[in-house]
């Protein structure tokens, strides 16, 4: 099917379709488009084995958009992811495959976003809701999503689902959706417990096998740099200007309004640079190649789609600053160098929520992505002047110098200097736009964590004198600070984080263990995922009957905290807190006095109508009568605590 298939047009999508996949810069279906949407197009379930970065996404999002009935504003497919960051992913690339399609509404649903933002939204109503098992399974219970509608389930990444013990939610919420429905689900493996689930809740599914036999040149370096602390554009300057064997390069970029902004501020900095994309006529596009084979532009900005068949001999660079959206091209941006037994290099621009793809990629292609650190402002300048003593020399070497000789003579005359002195006036308005020395420019100053040295290690400070305390009210009225908190005793330090600073770790209880099924991965997995903490910073985990142990940094602040005691793990809610009762120090804080509203809740972030009647103060009843608190504010919304 997929050497039969050489567009999407011949697939019979919907015009509205056809317009965005030719705006995203796609031409020919992948091997598991072509296969995949015309199987979901007859309504036919589907079993699809297939890497991440094949191009899956788009395999599932466009049938499902071409079916859609707009008019509708319920929840018509569910899209299962096992993370966040691929439910949002999946979310954007529903909402540039249905760019022409007026009045499209698509919902991403994850845990540690607001329960109020997603219950506004699913009231506004949407057509797809991409999402994670556990937020999924929350709403279903609360009734505030309705599936009756559903006409298309997918099980996206099933087997990375398995991995995070996510599996039992996908049944669950399978056994919460109509019978009626059509499922398709991918996984890069097909382990026993996925082919259970294909077996008992699809129906007569079609096979899909696709083999990624993608690789790229050895012959290539391949590079990255996490965008942090600086401008890309700043950044990208820097690379240019130190980067070796740099001959010409291209740049790719997302959008055809990203080419022209980002060739014109190349070309004010200096560089010979030129856009290329899609508005531009045959014409304009062969005199840009041209152009670049032949010495005179050294720098092509272009969309994936403009910079299809170039091939220069010229171009040692491929600088990827905006990342691909899938690994497929990536792959065909970076095969711009390094052919023919040519060396070259790729150097990909890297955001911190993009390091999932970062790491998409490097399996796909099968090979390791080196970190690059960001030249220096001491590199930038040695280059500088390294390039400056290359032209100056060649001038003393194949000009005739004897009229410029005898100005500087009569400059430094006239000026009373010396010949060097005058040299150097020239030397600087050579230079002026360009200066050869790069000035240190202040940084934005990033919170890390780092742990104060003893105090016997840091100096000696002098008197300082008496100053008159000042008295302010604690939260809860009394005319007094708070207890400064000490650091606990049985706090330790563990490896060093990305940046080389040690991270003091604390010891917490979660209420969840192996009466419950849960694991260490289980529980590294909704850490990790939920709170966006690497699992370098996740310490040692011990396991007992009906709770575990987790030793976590220090100074996690209150809004992760607050995620963490939300996030479910094998159907048990973590209500993480510190194992010796201490307060984190985020929470050890009175809030701020003054008019306004008054909290919605109580400090351990869950309103007490929310808890089990067990865990209530005040004998198992809420703090205020009736259905508001004793401040005014909106009634709460009660609901059952969900069982095992």
């Amino acid at each position: 099917m997929s050497e039969e298939v050489e567009s999407f047009a011949q697939l019979g999508l919907s015009e509205s379709v056809l317009k965005a996949l030719v705006d995203v810069g796609y031409e020919t279906p992948s091997p598991i488009q072509a296969q995949c949407i015309p199987v979901l197009l007859e309504g036919k379930d589907l079993l699809g084995m297939a890497q991440t970065g094949t191009g899956k996404t788009a395999a599932f999002a466009i049938p499902i958009l071409n079916q859609l009935d707009l008019a509708n504003a319920t929840p018509q497919a569910l899209v299962l992811t096992p993370t966040r960051e691929l439910a949002i992913q999946v979310a954007e690339a529903f909402v540039r495959y249905a760019k022409h399609m007026p009045g499209f509404h698509v919902l991403p649903i994850y845990g540690g976003q607001s329960y109020g933002i997603q219950l506004k939204q699913l009231a506004r109503g949407a057509h797809v809701i991409v999402g994670t098992p556990g937020r999924i399974m929350d709403h279903l219970e609360r009734n505030s999503l309705s599936l009756a509608g559903l006409k298309t389930m997918v099980l996206d990444e099933a087997d990375e689902m398995l991995r995070m013990g996510f599996i039992d939610d996908v049944e669950w919420i399978l056994k919460h959706t109509p019978a009626e429905r059509q499922t398709a689900l991918f996984s890069a493996t097909m382990p026993e417990a996925i082919r259970r689930v294909a077996q008992n809740y699809l129906l007569d599914p079609q096979e899909v096998k696709i083999k990624s036999a993608t690789q790229t040149v050895a012959a290539i370096r391949q590079c990255y740099w996490q965008v942090s602390g600086m401008h890309k554009l700043d950044a990208l300057t820097r690379i240019l200007e130190v980067e070796d064997d740099l001959d010409a390069a291209i740049i790719f970029v997302r959008t055809k309004l990203a080419t022209e902004e980002l060739a014109q501020k190349l070309e004010a900095r200096g560089y010979s640079a030129a856009a290329l994309n899609g508005d531009m006529n045959q014409q304009a596009r062969e005199r840009a190649i041209e152009q670049l084979k032949a010495g005179t532009l050294d720098i092509i900005i272009a969309t994936d789609v403009a910079a299809r068949g170039i091939d220069v001999p010229r171009i040692s660079h491929v600088i990827n600053y905006d990342i691909p959206y899938d690994a497929e091209a990536y792959v065909h941006r970076i095969g711009r160098t390094g052919r023919a037994g040519r060396t070259g290099t790729a150097i990909l621009f890297v955001a911190p929520r993009e390091m999932r793809m970062l790491r998409t990629i490097e399996r796909v292609t099968r090979q390791p992505i080196e970190h690059l650190a960001l030249p220096t402002h001491q590199a930038v300048t040695d280059k500088r002047v390294a390039n400056f003593k290359e032209r100056v020399a060649k001038a003393l070497t194949s000009e005739d110098l004897d009229f410029f000789e005898s100005l500087v003579a009569d400059l430094a005359s006239e000026q009373e200097s010396s010949p060097e002195r005058v040299a150097a006036a020239l030397a600087f308005m050579a230079q002026k736009d360009r200066p050869l020395k790069l000035e240190e420019k202040p940084q934005r100053q990033v919170r890390e964590f780092t742990e104060r040295p003893p105090r016997a290690d840091r100096p000696e400070r002098g008197e300082r004198p008496e100053r008159p305390r000042r008295e302010r009210e604690d939260r809860f009225g009394n005319e007094e600070r708070p207890p400064r908190r000490e650091r606990p005793a049985f706090a330790t330090e563990v490896n060093e984080d990305d940046r080389g600073n040690a991270v003091v770790m604390v010891r917490y209880r979660i209420e969840v263990g192996r009466n419950q099924g849960a694991s260490p991965k289980d529980i590294v997995g909704a850490i990790a995922n939920e709170a966006n903490l690497p699992s370098r910073l996740i310490g040692r985990i011990d396991l007992f009957d009906d709770y575990s142990t987790v030793d976590l940094p220090d100074d996690l602040d209150r809004e992760t905290l607050q995620i963490l005691r939300s996030a479910w793990v094998r159907r048990r809610q973590l209500n993480i807190a510190r194992e010796d009762g201490s307060a984190p120090a985020a929470d050890s804080r009175p809030p701020r006095k003054g008019p306004g509203k008054p909290h919605s809740k109580p400090y351990g972030g869950e309103r007490f109508s929310d808890r089990p009647a067990g865990d209530r103060p005040h004998g198992g009843k809420p703090a205020w009568k009736g259905d508001r608190p004793a401040g005014g504010g909106k009634p709460f919304k009660k609901r059952e605590p969900r069982g095992e």
